[in-house]
């Protein structure tokens, strides 16, 4: 096991008490402390928030868009620490799958949104900064299950060094494809980081904004 799944911090409510749980993952050289700080930004009181860090603070070794043996077995290896994650929140805390919401940022991001793929079902909501599905052009997208209209927020700078914007356009597609209720916006000539809009369409569609609401 390259990453360790016990390695976690938490914010918000205590899990017991918490009617909702994010689980919030951190981009590459950042760490489960980081992204958690932006959980002040979420404006719904009901959370408890939880972000696993990674071994060496990278998820895997390699860009997202490389060959998937390439950034083997640190890949697999993340991907089991957030399986890991949702079995412990559903079984020790019962957490139902829609009160479980994903927040990823960069990296983060990336993993995050690869394993709802891989893991689809109707969550509280999936929220990937500046991130998309993982594999190299052309990667074959056979994920099973729904998402039974879940709603999802792909956000990303248009002219991003890591993130192509065709990977959130591709990925935005297959959630689409996959049942999920996207929202994606592309903001122009944007550094790759977090916005206010972002965190903003984040809290709307917490608390059940429309699609058309957030056009407005």
């Amino acid at each position: 096991m390259i990453h360790n799944p016990n390695n976690i911090r938490t914010a918000g409510k205590p899990l017991e008490e918490a009617s909702k749980v994010m689980v919030m993952v951190h981009g590459r050289g950042g760490s489960a402390q980081d992204i958690l700080s932006l959980s002040q930004y979420i404006e719904d009181e009901d959370f408890a928030f939880i972000a696993p860090e990674a071994t060496n603070n990278t998820w895997y070794p390699y860009s997202f868009i490389r060959p998937l043996e390439e950034n083997e077995p640190s890949l697999s290896s993340a991907l089991q620490v957030l399986a890991s994650l949702r079995a412990r929140l559903q079984s020790d805390f019962n957490f139902k799958p829609p009160q479980i919401h994903w927040f990823g940022f960069s990296q983060g991001a990336c993993l995050m949104l690869e394993f709802v793929a891989r893991n689809a079902m109707e969550y509280g909501g999936v929220f990937g900064l500046s991130g998309g599905l993982i594999g190299p052009p052309g990667t074959p997208r056979r994920y099973d299950g729904s998402f039974n209209k879940t709603p999802i927020f792909l956000g990303c700078s248009d002219t991003d060094s890591h993130i192509p914007k065709e990977r959130v356009l591709e990925s935005e597609a297959v959630f689409q494809v996959m049942g999920a209720d996207v929202t994606t916006k592309l903001y122009p000539n944007f550094p790759h980081s977090i916005n206010e809009d972002e965190l903003k369409i984040v809290n709307l569609l917490i608390a059940g904004g429309s699609q058309e609401g957030l056009a407005a």
